[in-house]
Formats: C-alpha cells, sequence, structure tokens
C-alpha cells in the first residue's frame, strides 16, 4: 500500500450526496478522499458564460444540431443550454444500452448534477415512510419519518431552503429561509382552490438562498442557476458543501478517478478500499480506508457495485440478497394543464424568480386506492405574463410585441412510481466503453398503476384551474421516457431483512459493514416529492453512525 493512498474515508462521486457526506465525514476528524470520475469544476471560476446575457452568446443561449447529434438524450433535458451544455456528459461518448426507452441526464465532474438539479427540496411525509409497509408494494422502510426528521432540520439550516411553514401532514414543515413571493394570479388561484376545493397550493420550497448564509448568496433573481451561480445563491456541492469540507484541511479531492470496483478483504469482511482508473491516462490505482461512502449516483453505484465481483460475491459486491440493480424507479410527469386568466393586466412580475408553486399530494392521504390507484402525485407550476402576438409589420410589429400580453398560468405533475424488482440494471455482457468497462443495459418501465394515477393526474389539472377561473384551460401528456424526470432511484435499497435489501437502516451494506450508501440507489420507495432533500438528511444521519461505529472500533 503506497502511504499517500490511506485514508480513514473513501467518499466516490462529489454530488448532493457526495458532498455532504465530505463534509461531514472531514468535519469529524476524518482524513477523506473525495474521487469523482469527471473534471474539476472550481466555483465561480469555472462558471464561464453566465455572466451574459443571450444577445452576447454565439447562438443566443440555444442548442445546435451538433449539440444534438452529440448528446441526443442531454440536450433534451430543460436545463441544457449553450452555457451549461457544459456540464452535461457527451452522450456518443457516455453510451449505455436502454432496453426500453430511458433518459438517462448525466454531469460527471466535481459537483455533479448539484450544479443543475432543480432545486425543490421537500421532505417526505410519515405516509411515504409507511407505503410500502401499507400497501405490500415494495419492502418496508426500515426507518420512519421521526427518524429523520432531526436530520432533515439539520441539513436544512446549512443547506438554506426558502418556504412557508404551511402546517400540513403531508408535506411537513422544514427550517426555512423568508420565502419567495406568489404573483398576483397565483395568490389568485391559491385562494380559490383552498375556498372551492380544498386543496393547498404554496409557493415552493427551494434551495434558492432568499438570505446571505455565510459567503453564499443571496439569490439575485436570475434564473439561471443550471449555469452556476457565482454569487452562491443556491445550494451546490461546489459553493458550500466542498469549501466547508476543504475548511477542515482533512480533505484530498481525486478528479478523472472512475471508481471501477470495491476491493473486499474475506478476512475481515469488510471492504478495504477501491480501485480506480484515471480517465486520462487509463492508469490504475487503489485506496485504501476504514470506511466507504458510495455516492456515484443511482446508476453509477449500481454499476461500481455490480462490477465488484468476487469468489465471495460473484453477482456483485454485497449483493447476497440479488437486489442490486434492481426495484429502479424515477418519477414520472410531462403530464398537466395550462390556461388564461383575464385579469390583472395592470400589473406585472419583476426579476426572474427561480421558483414556482406546489401542489401537494391530495390522492389517497390514507394510504389506500380509492382514487383506483396506488399512491399519489403533486404539481409544480407558475403564472406569468408573455408578449403581445404582434401586428402589423416592420416598426409597428417591434412596438406592439414590446407591450405586455394576458396572463396565463401552467402547472405539471409528478407521480410516484412503485418498486418494481422487474425494472432493473444490469451489466452488458458484451458491450463496452471507450475506457474498456461495461455498458449499463437499463431495463425499466410505467406500468398500470401509472398509467392510471396519470390520467387523473392529467384531468385534475384542468379541474383546478377551470376552478380557479382560467379560460382555455387545454391539458397535454407527453410521456416522457422514465429517467428524464432526473430522479432515478431504487437499485440499492434500504430494508430490515438482508434477504430482500442491499442496506440496514443505516445506510449500511448489511454484507459489508464499513460500506455506507446513502445517494438515490438506497431509496425503498420514490414517493411524489423531489428526493434531494432526503438524501441529504440521510447521508447526514448515516455519516454521524459509520464514525460513531468506527470510534467504537465496530468498523
Amino acid at each position: 500500500m503506497a502511504k499517500q493512498n490511506i485514508f480513514d474515508a473513501i467518499v466516490v462521486g462529489s454530488g448532493i450526496s457526495g458532498g455532504w457526506a465530505a463534509k461531514e465525514l472531514t468535519e469529524k476528524g476524518l482524513k477523506t478522499i473525495l474521487l469523482e470520475r469527471g473534471r474539476n469544476v472550481e466555483h465561480i471560476k469555472d462558471y464561464e458564460g453566465t455572466e451574459k446575457n443571450p444577445w452576447e452568446l454565439e447562438h443566443r443561449n440555444g442548442i445546435t444540431q451538433e449539440d444534438k447529434k452529440n448528446s441526443p438524450i442531454q440536450s433534451k433535458c430543460y436545463a441544457y443550454d449553450e452555457v451549461s451544455k457544459k456540464f452535461f456528459v457527451n452522450d456518443n461518448d457516455h453510451p449505455y444500452n436502454p432496453v426500453k426507452p430511458f433518459d438517462w441526464i448525466r454531469g460527471n465532474h466535481v459537483g455533479g448534477r448539484s450544479l443543475m438539479w432543480g432545486r425543490q427540496s421537500y421532505r417526505w411525509s410519515p405516509l411515504d415512510f409507511e407505503s410500502n409497509a401499507k400497501d405490500g408494494h415494495g419492502t418496508d422502510w426500515p426507518i420512519r419519518y421521526n427518524d429523520l426528521a432531526p436530520w432533515y432540520s439539520y441539513v436544512e439550516k446549512f443547506a438554506g431552503i426558502s418556504g412557508n411553514r404551511d402546517g400540513l401532514s403531508m408535506l411537513p414543515d422544514g427550517e426555512f429561509m423568508p420565502a419567495m413571493e406568489m404573483n398576483c394570479v397565483e395568490k389568485l388561484v391559491a385562494s380559490e382552490l383552498k375556498t372551492k376545493m380544498g386543496r393547498p397550493m404554496i409557493i415552493g420550497r427551494s434551495a434558492n438562498h432568499t438570505a446571505k448564509i455565510g459567503t453564499r448568496g443571496p439569490c439575485q433573481f436570475r434564473n439561471k442557476c443550471h449555469q452556476g451561480c457565482p454569487f452562491g445563491g443556491y445550494f451546490s456541492s461546489n459553493a458550500a458543501t466542498l469549501p466547508a469540507a476543504f475548511a477542515t484541511g482533512n480533505l484530498t479531492l481525486r478528479p478523472d478517478a472512475i471508481t471501477t470496483e470495491i476491493l473486499y478483504d474475506k478476512e475481515t469482511g469488510r471492504a478495504k478500499g477501491v480501485r480506480i482508473l484515471d480517465s486520462n491516462t487509463n492508469l490504475t490505482e487503489e485506496y485504501y480506508a476504514k470506511i466507504v461512502f458510495l455516492n456515484a449516483s443511482t446508476l453509477g453505484t449500481s454499476h461500481i457495485l455490480l462490477n465488484s465481483v468476487s469468489e465471495v460475491f460473484p453477482e456483485g459486491f454485497g449483493n447476497s440478497s440479488l437486489q442490486v440493480g434492481h426495484n429502479l424507479m424515477d418519477h414520472h410527469y410531462g403530464v398537466g394543464a395550462s390556461g388564461t386568466y383575464e385579469g390583472f393586466l395592470d400589473q406585472y412580475t419583476y426579476g426572474r424568480r427561480p421558483n414556482g408553486i406546489y401542489i401537494p399530494r391530495f390522492r389517497n392521504l390514507d394510504g389506500g386506492s380509492s382514487a383506483g390507484y396506488l399512491r399519489g402525485f403533486g404539481y409544480q407550476g407558475g403564472a406569468g405574463r408573455g408578449r403581445q402576438q404582434g401586428e402589423g409589420i416592420g416598426t409597428s410589429f417591434k412596438e406592439s410585441i414590446t407591450e405586455a400580453g394576458n396572463w396565463s398560468m401552467g402547472i405539471g405533475s409528478w407521480g410516484e412510481h412503485l418498486p418494481y424488482y422487474e425494472n432493473k440494471v444490469t451489466l452488458s455482457k458484451d458491450k463496452k466503453d471507450k475506457w474498456g468497462l461495461p455498458l449499463l443495459d437499463i431495463d425499466c418501465e410505467f406500468k398500470e398503476n401509472e398509467m392510471k394515477m396519470r390520467v387523473d393526474m392529467k384531468n385534475s389539472a384542468a379541474e383546478m384551474l377551470e376552478a380557479a377561473g382560467l379560460k382555455n384551460v387545454s391539458t397535454y401528456d407527453t410521456m416522457p421516457a422514465p429517467g428524464f424526470c432526473i430522479h432515478e432511484m431504487g437499485t440499492a435499497r434500504m430494508g430490515k431483512d438482508p434477504k430482500t435489501s442491499v442496506l440496514n437502516k443505516w445506510n449500511q451494506m448489511h454484507d459489508a459493514k464499513n460500506v455506507f450508501i446513502t445517494d438515490g440507489s438506497c431509496m425503498a420507495s420514490s414517493a411524489c416529492q423531489n428526493p434531494s432533500l432526503t438524501y441529504m438528511a440521510l447521508t447526514a444521519r448515516a455519516t454521524d453512525f459509520a464514525v460513531s461505529e468506527l470510534k467504537k472500533g465496530n468498523l
């Protein structure tokens, strides 16, 4: 063992959960190496282009045919533009095999998708942690809301979540910075929905900083978050957790390091480290540590586990349950409604609020299936004023389109995806990437329960907008493939029984007690809320337990 390659802890992946793992482990005194398969991205320095206006960019911030050719999957993402595309992989260089349609949106660089994420940050409710046990789908969560509640509070205070305390059982309150404000149409719709249908509509809870947090923020209301924020106006690994980890003096960052496998010590029954492949030189290195945190993203972690075969684990590291790679979930969305509002022509908005409204789940809140399907969905959206359509030609046309048009509002739904064993990822037996590693075969679909839910998602959207007084209401259902919501999770799930799960209640592998997984792969169900805040809380909780066990000599 090279002395310089020995650490107290290894963290694989530098995105939202990996950044938190690095922060917590280093602040607790552990010499930690953070392995990132992509290039380094330095906060502020590497956000070039975000200071420019669209007309100052060659393609007016649009995407080109060349972009679509090189990245046919990534370029479909709402956050992909002329400036931000550097944070997305080139699909041609990073292939995978979709057995069924699957859009894998990725960013391989320091900070991962924490640079481009949508920032919506919601706690899960007690119902979400109980749903598997109540209706029998998936395996029962080994924790409940009360186990995670103090850790939600812990990460919210540091991450910086803006929002209101709304007192909703299906969407627990958190530790919030001042909330952003709804505009006049949104306030009207919220009032109408509460009065006529008894449904709450709240301002989104977002990891945009409405007040300064140390050196971060406040948010400038530019709505360019996905391009990298030089003001530190939202939570990202690069702006928040990694600077905190570096400040301890205990962090070593190793970019361009593709983790290929976990090294297992048969005598101790523990992992002894990891093997990496340098993405530039193709040379391999090994790093050793007392504990390993896998935070390489759901599919990245699955690849590492499945690729780590040995005499003890012929089906992949820690896979005695044969659950690794299975139970893949994503939220299904791309369905909703929009309409116009004829009033408030004397009012307009100022700035570009990087947030919208949220309508929490209102179906099956008793845990049953009275709606004709299991689980539920929520909505995100917002209202705004566009421009006039324009009349005439030349000067008169230009002048007419400078005038504001009517108000309109749209809401789109995010629905829960049940855990199905047959939704899975496996390693290709014959296809390899440019580094000689097997491609991932991704076999995932939405099934009957999700399809029944989508009908309700669409119809309920129209019903609510019409009840609120909007006109010309129309619905849509674009039916994106799984993966496109970028909330993939579930392939190394937590559970009570080692025979049916990969991790215990501390995110600790049943088969190797010094390996922890706290990215999306650990999830036993998907709920319908955005999951990143839950990843943060699980990571903080798991690192606290891991260091405690390490000090006791149990690891």
